[in-house]
């Protein structure tokens, strides 16, 4: 059997993933639409939230992708913040899927991202060759999103240095960038459409701190944890068997063992019981994003090493590489855990739990 487009990739963008619902919106929309959008904002909504016929992409409030739409529609950069894995990444790249068609045009921000990787830099060799010119340009995301009038998207903005953020001013403000060295057009000027959605953990906010410029030139919208514990049971056994079908894995972990897992990241995280009270929070990021991997982990030792249903003992296996990183403290936190808390719970899966806490480091 012939495998489709996207089942080939590791990692489809949304507009490859979800081509089918995408051009069946677009077909339907009849609603007015913001100059150089390709939905309108309503269809956008339903793409990522989801209704009776279009599956929920974005678990989080509906006013937060109501004001991201309008940042964008009115040429507001939009900034999402929060902590690790609530999906900042996955909300700015189904906006951008849904706005222009594409997801692509990313930069990735980083301690080396230079001011060329964000503007454009030059084929050295042809450079030489023609001198400065069109053809010896090589663009970046954010010069073919000003050229295409498509939405950019700067994943972990404060990572990099500021005088480097501050590259995007021109581009945000009187939407061009100067190419000096080139004799004519040497300004690339914005097409209707282009905007940037910014990311940030709030973790990493102070490594470097934007300028007050740039932030003038941004809405911020906080993108928070998941709220309910049912919510986030659920996301978690639907992102795992998402992730397990694609690698091979043809079962998955019981709802105990997810019960499990929830109700530990989520109390870890929170630095409280779900009954109030206060426990250790580890220095990692107990984030929903985390836990569906730590899940994903479970079912592939399960079903690959062990040919058996996944048990509390893999569950504390899979959980250690996620919540013990560079802190050696974090160790010590997870096993109090288990000794003032896991111990105390009822249920056979709370005691098998508990009883494969040698598993945990020392």
């Amino acid at each position: 059997m012939k495998k489709k487009p996207e089942q080939a990739l590791q990692r489809p963008p949304a507009e490859v993933l979800y081509a089918d619902e995408l051009a069946q919106l677009r077909a339907d929309d009849k609603l007015p639409k913001p100059p150089g959008w390709l939905m309108s904002p309503r269809a956008v909504r339903t793409f990522i939230l989801g209704d009776a016929k279009i599956r929920r992409k974005f678990v989080g409030a509906p006013s937060l992708v109501d004001r991201a739409m309008v940042a964008l529609a009115t040429n507001r950069g939009l900034m999402l913040i929060g902590e690790p894995g609530t999906a900042k990444s996955l909300l700015s790249e189904l906006l951008a899927a849904a706005i222009c068609g594409q997801s692509t045009l990313t930069i990735q921000g980083s301690a080396a991202t230079s001011e060329d990787q964000i503007k454009y830099s030059w084929n050295y060799a042809l450079l030489l060759a023609e001198g400065p010119t069109q053809r010896s340009l090589v663009p970046s995301p954010l010069y073919e999103g000003m050229r295409q009038g498509a939405i950019v998207r700067f994943e972990e903005i404060t990572r990099c240095p500021l005088e480097v953020q501050d590259t995007l001013l021109a581009a945000l403000s009187d939407r061009v960038i100067a190419i000096p060295e080139l004799e004519k057009d040497k300004n690339l000027f914005a097409a209707v459409g282009f905007n940037v959605i910014a990311t940030a953990n709030t973790r990493d906010l102070g490594v470097n701190e934007m300028s007050a410029a740039l932030k003038r030139r941004f809405n911020f919208e906080t993108v928070f944890p998941i709220a309910q514990y049912d919510v986030e049971l659920a996301l978690v056994r639907a992102e795992t068997q998402r992730g397990l079908e694609a690698s091979g894995v043809p079962t998955m972990p019981g709802d105990d063992i997810l019960e499990l897992l929830v109700t530990t990241f989520r109390e870890l995280r929170d630095g409280k019981t779900a009954d109030g009270a206060p426990i250790d929070r580890p220095s990692t990021a107990m984030s929903t994003a985390e836990a569906v991997s730590v899940a994903h982990a479970v079912g592939a030792r399960s079903y690959f090493l062990q040919g058996a249903p996944a048990t509390p003992a893999d569950l504390v296996e899979c959980l250690v590489g996620a919540a013990v990183k560079t802190d050696k403290t974090d160790g010590a936190v997870l096993r109090r855990y288990f000794e003032q808390r896991v111990a105390k719970r009822a249920g056979a899966h709370w005691k098998a739990y508990y009883e494969a806490r040698h598993r945990l480091p020392e």
